[in-house]
């Protein structure tokens, strides 16, 4: 089911935001909640964060973590039969997995680890020198312009 709007006649007046409309689209498909899974994010720092996933019952060889641009997604698929085993009661989840997180822009991931069924990613955001912000100085009585010196006015003689 889509949504009451379309935004295509933005697209036509914008440069550059197409990415905006994108994220807008895809947030008004409905899609299954996913509460398998469960998981924390957590902020570290200004610029570091985790997120931790309950996996119990999976080993690291099922588990696949790929990151394509500002999407990271977490999948397990369980290998291995489950033939000859008789359950009395089964209460641990093994069933396949897809979550999706995204990501802002220049975050990465910096590692992932598996320790008593819970997978823990390490992310962080990493803004490129030339993008993050910079001081400017402002020149006093130098008597030039940022674009070079102030034109020098020309002096009137005294009408006769």
């Amino acid at each position: 089911m889509r949504s009451a709007f379309d935004f295509s006649p933005l697209y036509r007046s914008t440069v550059g935001f197409d990415r905006l409309f994108d994220m807008l689209d895809q947030s008004a498909q409905i899609e299954p909640m996913t509460n398998w899974p469960p998981y924390n994010i957590e902020k570290l720092g200004e610029d570091q964060y985790v997120i931790t996933m309950a996996i119990a019952g999976f080993s690291p060889d099922e588990i696949e973590l790929t990151q394509k641009e500002s999407q990271l997604l977490v999948s397990g698929q369980k290998k291995g039969s489950e033939e000859g085993k008789q359950y009395l009661h089964r209460g641990i989840a093994t069933r396949a997995f897809k979550q999706t997180f995204n990501l802002a822009d220049h975050v990465k991931v910096t590692g992932a680890s598996l320790e008593n069924g819970l997978l823990t990613v390490g992310l962080k955001r990493e803004v490129p020198e030339a993008l993050k912000p910079r001081r400017i100085e402002i020149a006093t009585g130098t008597g030039t312009t940022p674009l070079g010196r102030y034109p020098q006015q020309i002096e009137h003689g005294k009408a006769a």
